[in-house]
Order: structure tokens, then C-alpha cells, then sequence
């Protein structure tokens, strides 16, 4: 029998088992990870001493860098959670609980920063200091304490008291049984027992992501005036759904509540590019509800950030935690608007009410309403919520520490508030609700979501699920969106063209198309300019797809078209795609008519450029390259000069560059690659020391350009931490 097994779960993700030493190792632990382990026959039910358990990984190699490709690489909560709960190894009297600590495998800086965000993940705010600088009532603050500390069993601990840690440096890290583990580069590792030996390599190639373990059916999902898309019943452990869920349109507009992993193959799903989203609706921090931050910030606009000042407080300092980043930060990257508890906030006409609503971490239920000819609709999202027999045995007896009676009755009112369309968290156990407490609600609609397995008759009296996609109109349309959202496009494209001039072109056909479908085809005469109006499509050149999609704002095939060259590239849609047909010839007299053409080629040129360098990988709307481009100047690099970009981002467009660090070559860069990211985006001290190793020319664009499209400080800052870990390296490796 072999002494090591070695599994290939997904890009950069494997399993290694050691089976002599007692060893079962995920390597790599993204977003629902634990879903694709069950989906593969790695994590399984079974029976210890008469008790359940699960089988599962008793530690976990982590990525030398936190991002790859614009996602989470190391997300340990859940994986955690699953050793120490499923599997018991934390219960009380569990077979399963022999004294041994889930193990934590990697370098200094991800180790620290998983257990700085597994304790956020645990207790969210800690301390009544933490609390009060929310400006939450005095009054709530020892009930908020009150049932954090039952939810904790009593005591917060450290994660030192629940994890073992292994920092691998430039030696071999020695296991029990002698299972060794050796990084031989970045993200390159070797496990050895005895005579065998496996390599694991946690690097993501380019344009690829690790995908979830579930499929979805794919639809167009409608923009209603006021309606819920459901896009998530499932819990974190549930491989066969995405998690709990909503997607809210509003007079057409979209709003996440909340953001799961995954969020973007849910969106692809649905036809819902990245760039259509105006903002997210927050409950809390705990993984399965937060673990798609990551994707809302590919947009190349800051999306609104709508939670209580409590909720936001929770969730910056776990972002900040996991990404070893200052808390401000956050600000940066969304649009904050905090709401106020217990009463109606105005977001342009829609009304949102929050409810606090107790849980180990901060949580706010979120109950929405809006103003229809017949009076109110409404639409209540619990998620998540205690069931009433838990929660009612932490009211405190006379002279024991608890909650006040007042509180739970409180907590119970709210929850009861009747709506046109509920959805309910009955997840079970200590944190999470119970379907029997809303057998007598009076709401007509109730859904049933946050777990992982079927319904019970019981529960299917109350209640029942919804389908992945499926929608609740609450107040029907009578507009068509597609052209209002058209007609904003063409105006941040063409924003010097009288409105009775975009009219001309806002008179051409919209057509929606199937995923899968090849708008233009490489090499082919391209006879119409599309403008992406919904949907997501991908740009495919000779070595794959490039980047991770076009989103609405783009207008794909226009250079080539007015310069009368066939399509340089193919542009497939990855998802229902509608767009604004515009044919070349009406394009070309609409631009000459409005002096127009050899700005949009310029520009054309400039865009071309940024599109093929590191930077913009993921690629950004038209709109936003073209103020980047307008933005661009050049400066001319000798050979052997040490280059000094002064505050801004340098892009190589000529010639080869060499970073350096103590007189060591770090990185040779080529054209498109970049540079001063540390500086210009994030006002650190020049770490690398650029020299030009032949004659090129560089492009520069000023720090205050980058800093405004949030997609742009997340490519920075997973290119700052890739050079970061490789300069750190030892220098044999």
C-alpha cells in the first residue's frame, strides 16, 4: 500500500493522504471547498463509537499568496469548522475529540492572517469597546454580550486554543510520524514519507478559477420594478445549492443581499455581469454569506455597501484580517451608506429596515418594502436567525448571566413581522432558525432556505423552497429597462453627442443570446458594433479566453470595424447576453456627423494597450478604460537607467524591465507588464528598484486614476503579494 495519496481537486487545490501518520491534508482552501471535498468522496458520513461524524482533512497547506486570479485562495473558516464540529474533534465526549487541534500549514503572514480572520469569523466584535464605536445603544450592549458568550460555550477563546500552527520557512517542516513538508518555490511544495514522495502545486494558470461543485441552470433573469431572484437555498455545506441568497431588482436595477462564495458563476447564471450590480445588501460576515467581497469588487465602479455601522464594523475587520490590510481600505473599495436599526432607511424610493438579530457574529435581518398602486410589498430576509427554544434558554435566571426576558421577547416580534414574500433561515442547532416557530406567521409566501437536506413534511406545511433562478415578482414593470440602461451606456461612451443624436442609435435592435453563443467570430467581416446591455462575454484569442468577461458598458468590435479590418479576436458569450445592435455604417455616419471617429480610434488605441497588459487581465468596461486612457503618458526608458515613475503605475509598452530587491533580480518584466503598484496604489515606500535592461518605453498613469476603479486595487494588490512572498523566499529556492 501506498504511503501517500495524492488527489488533484481543482486548480489550485489537492488533497495528500499519509495514511501510516495519520494524515489527511488539504492544500488549498478556497471558497466551498468543503462542498467539492463531499463531491468528491473525500469528506464522507460515517459512524464513530455509535455517534455521527464525518470524515475529513485533519490539516490544511495553505497558499503562499492570498489571491489568485481575483479570488480567495485561503479560506480556512468553514474548513475549520468542519474538523471541529462535523467531525467532532472539539465536541465534548465525541470519539472524535482525542486532544488533537486542527493544523495549520504555511507561511508567517497567511498563517497569522487566517487566524486573525477565523477569529473575527467566530466572534465578529469583540469586547464592549468594539461595540459602543458602532454607536449601537448602550442598553443592547450587554445583550449583544449576553448571547455572543452562550454562542461561544461560555468563553471566547483565541485561535491558538483551538488550532496548531506550522510555519514553513527555508527548512522542512517535520510532521507526526515523519510526514515532512518543503517549499521548493512559491506555491510549489513537497510532501515526503520515507522513500515516497508527492509535489504540490497550488498556482492557478491564468484565466482559469476553482469552479463549484454544483451546476446551474442557466437563465436570463428579469428587471422588474420590485422583485426577488433567488439565487441560493443551501448553507456552507450543502454541495448540491449556492448558499442562502436573494438578488432584489428595483425599478430595474440590481442589488445583491448578501455575497456568497461563488457569487460569480451565480451571476453568470443568471445574465448578470458584475458592472449591472448598483449595490449589496449586508447580514454579516460569516463565510457563506461574505466569502464573494472578492468579486464585487471587479467592477469598475464602487458598488454601494448598504449595512447597519454594526454589520460594517464586523465585516471590515475580518476583510482586513484575511487580506493583511489596513481597515480604511474597505471605504476605498465600496460606496458605504449606513443604515439605522428598527426603522425604515430610504434608498431612492426603496424602504429597507433593518433588525439586529442575534448570532455569534454581528447580523442584521433585512426587511424591504416599496410602494405599489395598491399600497405596500414587501420582502422579509432572515437570515441568519436563532430558533426560539435556543435563544429562550439564554435569558439569564435571577443572579446568572444571560439575556433579559424584554430582549427575547423583542427578537421574537421581530422576527413575526408578517411580509408579502419571506425567506427563512431554518438551518437548525445552536445558531440557526427553526421552521416550527413560523407555523402560525400570517406572511402568504414563505420560503425555506439555509440547509442540506430536504424538507420534512412538517416543514413543507409552512413552507417550501424556492428554485435556483426563479423570481418573485412583488410589483410588475410597465417600462422596458433595457433601453434606459442602453441609453446610459451610449451617454457615458459618447458623453459630448446631443441626446437627439444617441436616439439614433438607441433606435437599433436589442438581441438577447444564448450562452455559448459566438458574437464575433475571428477573422470574419464584422458588419455590426455590439453594446453590451446585460450579460457577460468572453473575448477567446489563440492561447484561451482572455480575462474574465465583458460586462454591460462595453462595446465590443468597434476599432476593428471602422478601420474596415475583419474581428481580430472571438467574443463568445458566457452567459444570456442582450445587446444593442449597431450597424458599421450607421456607427461611422453617427461619429463623423458628431466629430466623434478619431477620438473613439484614438482612444481605440490606447484601450488596445491597456487591454493587453497585466492590469486590465481582467478585462474593464469601455467607459472606464477610456478614462484610463485619456490618462496615459509616455516616458522613454534607457538602457541601464534606473527608472523612477514618481507616484504613478508604470506599464511596459517597450523593451524589458528588472525589478531588484538588496541587488537581487526579483522579476524581469516584459511589455504589459507593470510596476510601482506598491506607491502608486497603495502610498507604501517603494520596495523593488526598477532598471530598464533594454531600450523601451514605459506608460504611466497616475496614481489617482487607478485608485478610483476598485477591479484595479485588486489586481494591484494580488501582484504586490505575489512579488511580496516570492522576494521572501529563501534565495536557493
Amino acid at each position: 500500500m501506498a504511503k501517500l495519496r495524492k488527489v488533484q481537486v481543482g486548480p489550485g487545490v489537492v488533497w495528500v493522504e499519509a495514511p501510516d501518520a495519520d494524515w489527511s491534508i488539504l492544500c488549498g482552501c478556497p471558497a466551498d471547498v468543503i462542498k467539492t471535498l463531499r463531491r468528491h468522496g473525500l469528506i464522507a458520513d460515517h459512524e464513530v463509537q455509535g455517534r455521527r461524524a464525518e470524515t475529513g482533512p485533519n490539516a490544511i497547506l495553505l497558499s503562499d499568496v492570498m489571491l489568485q486570479n481575483g479570488a480567495f485562495c485561503n479560506l480556512a473558516e468553514f474548513p475549520v469548522l468542519q474538523m471541529l464540529y462535523r467531525q467532532g474533534m472539539i465536541l465534548p465526549d465525541h470519539p472524535n475529540n482525542r486532544g488533537r487541534r486542527p493544523l495549520l500549514i504555511g507561511n508567517a503572514q497567511q498563517v497569522q492572517a487566517q487566524l486573525h480572520y477565523i477569529h473575527r469569523g467566530n466572534y465578529g466584535l469583540i469586547g464592549e469597546a468594539e461595540l459602543s464605536a458602532t454607536g449601537i445603544p448602550a442598553a443592547l450592549i450587554p445583550e449583544i454580550l449576553a448571547f455572543k458568550k452562550r454562542f461561544a460555550f461560555g468563553h471566547i477563546r483565541h485561535p491558538s486554543e483551538l488550532l496548531d500552527t506550522v510555519i514553513l520557512d527555508d527548512a522542512p517542516a517535520v510532521l507526526r510520524g515523519g510526514l515532512t513538508v518543503t517549499r521548493r518555490a512559491l506555491n510549489l511544495f513537497e510532501l515526503r514519507l520515507g522513500d515516497e514522495m508527492v509535489e504540490v502545486d497550488l498556482s492557478i494558470p491564468p484565466g482559469q478559477t476553482f469552479m463549484p461543485p454544483y451546476e446551474l441552470p442557466k437563465s436570463c433573469a428579469g428587471r422588474d420594478y420590485f422583485s426577488v431572484i433567488h439565487c441560493g437555498d443551501g448553507n456552507g455545506w450543502d454541495p448540491e445549492r449556492p448558499s442562502m441568497g436573494s438578488i432584489l431588482t428595483y425599478q430595474g436595477r440590481v442589488y445583491l443581499i448578501d455575497a456568497g462564495p461563488n457569487v460569480h458563476h451565480t451571476l453568470d447564471a443568471l445574465g448578470i455581469g458584475v458592472n449591472e450590480i448598483v449595490g449589496l445588501f449586508h447580514t454579516h460576515c460569516h463565510d457563506d454569506h461574505f466569502a464573494g467581497l472578492t468579486t464585487l469588487l471587479r467592477a469598475d465602479h464602487r458598488l454601494k455597501y448598504y449595512a447597519t455601522p454594526l454589520v460594517r464594523a464586523s465585516v471590515t475587520k475580518k476583510l482586513a484580517a484575511l487580506m493583511g490590510i489596513d481597515e480604511a481600505m474597505f471605504a476605498d473599495c465600496f460606496e458605504i451608506h449606513d443604515l439605522r436599526f428598527d426603522q425604515w432607511n430610504d434608498i431612492n424610493g426603496l424602504d429597507v429596515m433593518p433588525l439586529l438579530s442575534p448570532h455569534p457574529v454581528e447580523t442584521s435581518i433585512l426587511h424591504f418594502r416599496a410602494l405599489s398602486q395598491n399600497g405596500y410589498r414587501s420582502y422579509a430576509h432572515w437570515a441568519d436567525i436563532v430558533a426560539r427554544d435556543v435563544l429562550h434558554g439564554m435569558v439569564g435566571k435571577p443572579g446568572e448571566e444571560g439575556i433579559s426576558e424584554e430582549f427575547f421577547q423583542r427578537v421574537m416580534r421581530d422576527y413575526a413581522r408578517p411580509a408579502d414574500l419571506k425567506k427563512i433561515d431554518i438551518g437548525g442547532g445552536l445558531i440557526h432558525g427553526s421552521a416550527a416557530d413560523f407555523e402560525d406567521d400570517p406572511s402568504p409566501r414563505i420560503l425555506l432556505s439555509h440547509l442540506d437536506r430536504p424538507l420534512s413534511d412538517a416543514e413543507q406545511r409552512i413552507g417550501s423552497f424556492s428554485g435556483f433562478g426563479s423570481s418573485d415578482v412583488l410589483i410588475a414593470s410597465r417600462q422596458d429597462y433595457d433601453w434606459r440602461d442602453a441609453s446610459d451606456y451610449l451617454r457615458d461612451y459618447f458623453p459630448r453627442a446631443a441626446q437627439a443624436e444617441l436616439a439614433t442609435l438607441l433606435n437599433c435592435p436589442i438581441r438577447t443570446d444564448r450562452p455559448g453563443t459566438m458574437m464575433l467570430t475571428a477573422g470574419e467581416p464584422i458588419e455590426k458594433v455590439m453594446l453590451i446591455v446585460s450579460g457577460t462575454v468572453e473575448r477567446i484569442v489563440t492561447s484561451g479566453i482572455s480575462g474574465g468577461g465583458f460586462t454591460a458598458g462595453s462595446l465590443i468590435g468597434e476599432r476593428a470595424a471602422l478601420a474596415g479590418r475583419p474581428a481580430s479576436h472571438g467574443y463568445r458569450c458566457r452567459s444570456y447576453v442582450k445587446s444593442l445592435l449597431i450597424p458599421v455604417p450607421m456607427l461611422r455616419e453617427f461619429l463623423n456627423r458628431n466629430g466623434l471617429e478619431d477620438i473613439l480610434l484614438a482612444r481605440g488605441e490606447a484601450r488596445g494597450f491597456l487591454r493587453s497588459t497585466d492590469l486590465c487581465a481582467e478585462p474593464l468596461a469601455e467607459t472606464a478604460l477610456t478614462r484610463l486612457a485619456q490618462d496615459l503618458s509616455r516616458q522613454l526608458a534607457p538602457v541601464g537607467q534606473l527608472i523612477d515613475p514618481a507616484g504613478c503605475l508604470a506599464l511596459v509598452a517597450r523593451g524589458r524591465v528588472a525589478l531588484k530587491s538588496g541587488g537581487r533580480i526579483v522579476e524581469q518584466l516584459g511589455v504589459g507588464a507593470v510596476f510601482n503598484e506598491e506607491q502608486a496604489m497603495f502610498g507604501l515606500p517603494r520596495r523593488w528598484q526598477a532598471f530598464a535592461e533594454q531600450e523601451g518605453e514605459l506608460s504611466l498613469l497616475p496614481a489617482a486614476s487607478i485608485r478610483e476603479v476598485p477591479l484595479l486595487r485588486w489586481t494591484l494588490l494580488e501582484i504586490m503579494e505575489r512579488r511580496s512572498a516570492a522576494d521572501q523566499l529563501p534565495m536557493h529556492l
